[in-house]
């Protein structure tokens, strides 16, 4: 297959520029939704794919029918927040799977990444009724509590930990080094670019995150971007507002692109190197 399209490279570029149009035409479509009027996009009886006549009324509106400044602001503590405290347990998780020995370390790894077979949704009823006997509703800590671990990143870490040769921990604890010296000033570094994919990986995932802030809070001032979004679909007049929508939508998109286009070399190395054994 590899010999084919070296043979063939207009065909190659024909596949990569069809298959780059497919996937950026969403977002081709959001941008010019953003800078449609209100009534213009509403009498499209057929979608048009170009506007003769852009504005900017959507953003305004957008910042204007909600207060989606301080939804910006809750979900940057949010996101900032509940990042910090995964890295945190999951580098101590790997760490405890991949150089520790204690009895029954196996049979517990094994145990834990069968619950990567329970989907997320069966866990929000458990997490709800947990955190609302614990009075926590419409708090940023039972926002928090429920995404600062998860089971893929453990694994994906403990197997890069595993990775390293023991001769190195081995030599580190003959000039006396703690583990957890060693995991901080050794391991951390070596396995930098997983630890940074990791990190974006759980930033767009706080970011996006929907259903459970709805479902934790009612109160405005705890709000994320995501109810926020929701609040502008409905500021239409008897219609939903899309443009107005799609306008946030773009607002908040903003930081996520620019995050993967800086990043997405350290992405991609720390995949690679979280799925390679040896």
């Amino acid at each position: 297959m590899k010999t084919f399209f070296k043979k063939h490279k207009p065909l190659t570029w024909f596949f990569l520029i069809l298959w780059a149009i497919i996937v950026l035409f969403p977002f081709y479509w959001m941008v010019l939704t953003s800078l449609k009027e209100y009534g213009a996009y509403n009498a499209e009886y057929t979608p048009t794919f170009f506007t003769l006549s852009p504005t900017i009324e959507n953003y305004i509106e957008a910042f204007t029918a909600v207060d989606l400044g301080r939804y910006l602001i809750n979900t940057v503590i949010f996101t900032v927040i509940t990042t910090a405290l995964m890295i945190f347990v999951t580098i101590l998780a790997a760490f405890a799977f991949a150089r520790l020995q204690f009895s029954g370390k196996n049979i517990l790894f094994t145990l834990f990444l069968a619950l990567m077979m329970i989907p997320g949704e069966l866990v929000v009823i458990t997490n709800f009724q947990t955190i609302t006997e614990l009075n926590l509703r419409n708090t940023f800590t039972g926002l928090i509590l429920p995404s600062v671990t998860s089971v893929f990143y453990i694994y994906l870490l403990r197997e890069n930990f595993a990775q390293i040769p023991d001769s190195l921990y081995y030599a580190a604890k003959v000039d006396g080094t703690s583990d957890w010296r060693y995991l901080w000033k050794v391991m951390v570094p070596i396995c930098m670019p997983t630890v940074v994919t990791i990190t974006i990986l759980k930033v767009i995932e706080c970011w996006n995150l929907y259903i459970w802030p709805s479902l934790i809070t009612d109160d405005p001032k705890y709000f994320l971007v995501s109810n926020g979004i929701q609040e502008i679909r409905e500021s239409g007049f008897g219609r939903a507002n899309i443009p107005a929508m799609m306008a946030a939508v773009v607002v908040i998109s903003i930081p996520l692109i620019v995050l993967f286009l800086v990043y997405r070399k350290q992405i991609m190395s720390g995949v690679v190197r979280g799925g390679t054994k040896g």
